[in-house]
């Protein structure tokens, strides 16, 4: 297994140009600088990997299994400035651990699960953090408000979840299909993009975060609008084990 200082090396030399190319990938969509964040993605990593990511400055961190975050989140309770990320489907009956546990849900990919997350926020006297997850590739195997099929009927869906008091709603995330195609990767994005727009003018929510783009695409999302992207291998290398 990787130790602390094995991935304080790996950061040292990986972090700088991961960090020129989405500051050049944000100039080239024509924002200020700042405009998009990294999320490091530490699922499957030891604890060595966020010792070495917050030693690195890096803040926000993001978690694919609600299990892991309930075993790593706590041992990690009093840095400051650390925010977990949910990245990952979230089972309903674990919704309220993930709301307990993340800064922010990035994938709430579904009605019943919205409403889940809502009556625990109604319990708690708060409104959970999201994103409402979308599927802008019309894949199959893709989770979320179907907008590549059917964008009317999904921001009607969506604005159903807005509307819930437990959740506060303060953007989108999509995930686009594991391809080297140009074409269908912008085509991805910037349908997500749109259907930010469209949920916001129709007064849906006023959040315009995009958690769009991971470590083979990143940069086309950016350009395409991103403010959020989820880096895990082209960061930290690949999972031990």
């Amino acid at each position: 297994m990787a130790t602390q200082e094995a991935y304080e090396r790996t950061l040292r030399e990986r972090l700088p140009r991961v960090r020129e190319r989405v500051a050049a990938a944000v100039r080239r969509s024509g924002r200020e600088v700042g405009a998009a964040r990294i999320v490091a993605v530490t699922k499957g990593h030891p604890e060595g990997a966020i010792e070495a990511a917050l030693a690195a400055g890096l803040r926000d961190l993001g978690e694919n299994r609600v299990e892991e975050l309930r075993r790593k989140a706590p041992l990690f309770a009093n840095r400051a400035g650390l925010r977990w990320h949910a990245i990952g489907h979230i089972q309903r009956r674990k919704a309220g651990a993930a709301a307990r546990l993340a800064s922010l849900i990035h994938s709430v990919d579904s009605l019943r699960l919205a409403e889940r997350l809502s009556r625990f926020g109604e319990a708690e006297r708060r409104r959970i953090p999201v994103l409402v997850q979308v599927n802008a590739s019309g894949e199959a195997t893709k989770g979320g408000f179907a907008v590549a099929r059917d964008l009317h009927a999904a921001l009607d869906e969506i604005a159903r979840v807005t509307a819930l008091d437990g959740m506060r709603v303060l953007g989108l995330m999509t995930m686009a299909p594991f391809v080297a195609d140009e074409t269908t990767l912008r085509r991805t994005f910037r349908l997500t993009r749109e259907a930010l727009g469209a949920a916001a003018a129709a007064g849906g929510f006023a959040g315009r975060e995009l958690s769009m783009g991971m470590s083979n695409d990143y940069e086309i999302a950016i350009e395409e609008g991103s403010t959020m992207v989820r880096l895990g291998t082209t960061l930290l290398g690949r999972r031990p084990g």
